[in-house]
């Protein structure tokens, strides 16, 4: 007979979440978890949001960090923290450290936007500026810990760390015990492995679907087996993780049905729709797991799905220019480009068939010397805003009615 085979015991347990619970209430915000009934008559799912970017840095960050500083010992917390990175983390473990009379190291790579470094002094850390990439800063950190005696902060992989992000799926399950299933982004993966940790635990049932970005594919590849790189711009660039965590890793694997990967232009509709039917503002990543909807509708469909709006930092030029895009690919603004002979009274000709059609024109630009067009001709660029898609459709058929050449300037 064989020796029964014995099983390590789980990192992290439902336990281990209900204390950290317990631990940090009253010192971050209980937030909302809210059916949203026009996202879910939308997408055919029903839909249930989770507010996380209703705390006070904009993120769910502070849970696990402060679970982490109120679980040292004090002689290590007089001593000080330090910690990588440029983005919530760094708020989340700076704003908590000052309010607990823990010093806040943080090191940035040197092109870190001022702005999140002023709202990481803000918040009373010390910001040291260090390399060109993460990776250079995350070893400076590391050395600096060892030159210091201070306590490293990881963002996800670290099991304290870990159970101070699960306490979502906990409120998240008190607002709506029927969730089946939950849409969780992952970067690195603490927060899915907090949240389906703690959400297994209570509902065994549970369907768990982790969302990246296209261009940060890290965890899918690394559990899938795919050669895939991560790299790239992409608008949910907090969840842009080119080495998940070893920890986090195996629990990802051992608790989620699948990962699925959503494009740019989904998580621009995401943000956009977010803002424009929810009224709320969520950075990239906070809008990865409606975009999964967007892009997966099939894999949704029916589903009572839980989605948690994991943080609301986004640079607000760029989120004008994601409200402007989504404009575009909707057709409520359109850029069009006319070929028209260059002779006197042609513009007025064109400017009375957008009148006709009742379309505003917001900015011309005319081209006559760098085109191939011949010396008489030339090329109208007309911006112009329209009420959808049919009405700008109806604009270009009058326009080629009147015998014009026209051509829509897309999107990539």
């Amino acid at each position: 007979m064989n020796a029964p085979v014995s099983l390590a015991p789980p990192p992290v347990t439902l336990d281990d979440i209900r204390a950290a619970a317990a631990r940090i209430q009253g010192s971050i915000v209980r937030t909302p978890t809210l059916k949203s009934i026009t996202l879910s008559n939308m997408t055919g799912a029903e839909v249930w949001l989770k507010f996380e970017n209703l705390q006070f840095t904009a993120a769910y960050k502070e849970r696990g960090a402060l679970n982490k500083l109120l679980l040292m010992p004090e002689a290590a917390r007089a001593k000080g923290v330090i910690a990588a990175s440029a983005g919530n983390h760094a708020q989340g473990l700076a704003y908590h450290g000052k309010r607990l009379g823990v010093p806040v190291t943080i090191v940035m790579p040197r092109p870190t936007p001022t702005v999140k470094v002023m709202q990481t002094q803000g918040h009373g850390a010390t910001v040291v500026l260090h390399g060109e990439t993460f990776d250079a800063a995350y070893a400076h950190a590391r050395e600096l810990e060892a030159e210091r005696d201070l306590t490293f902060v990881h963002p996800f992989d670290d099991a304290e760390i870990i159970a101070g992000q699960g306490t979502i799926a906990l409120e998240m399950l008190e607002d709506a015990p029927d969730l089946d299933t939950l849409a969780i982004p992952i970067g690195g993966g603490g927060l899915l492995s907090g949240v389906g940790t703690a959400a297994k635990a209570l509902k065994p049932d549970m369907d768990i679907v982790g969302v990246q970005a296209e261009l940060y594919p890290s965890m899918y590849a690394l559990l899938g087996g795919h050669d895939l790189p991560s790299e790239g711009d992409t608008l949910a660039e907090g969840i842009a993780v080119k080495y998940p965590g070893m920890l986090t890793r195996e629990i990802v694997r051992s608790i989620a049905s699948e990962i699925v990967l959503v494009a740019e232009r989904h998580l621009e509709k995401s943000v956009a729709l977010l803002l424009q039917i929810e009224k709320t503002v969520v950075e990239g990543a906070g809008a990865a797991g409606f975009a999964a909807l967007l892009a997966h509708p099939e894999r949704f469909v029916g589903r009572k799905v839980g989605i948690v709006l994991c943080g609301g930092n986004i640079d607000t030029r760029l989120l004008a220019n994601v409200l402007l895009r989504d404009l575009a690919r909707s057709g409520r603004l359109a850029r069009l480009r006319i070929i028209l002979q260059d002779r006197p009274g042609t513009l007025y000709h064109v400017a009375r068939v957008f009148d006709e059609q009742a379309v505003n024109i917001l900015e011309l630009s005319h081209q006559r010397i760098f085109t191939n067009l011949p010396a008489k001709g030339l090329s109208l660029d007309v911006e112009c805003e329209t009420r959808d898609r049919e009405h700008l459709d109806r604009l270009v058929r009058a326009l080629t009615d009147n015998g014009y050449e026209v051509s829509l300037v897309e999107l990539g």
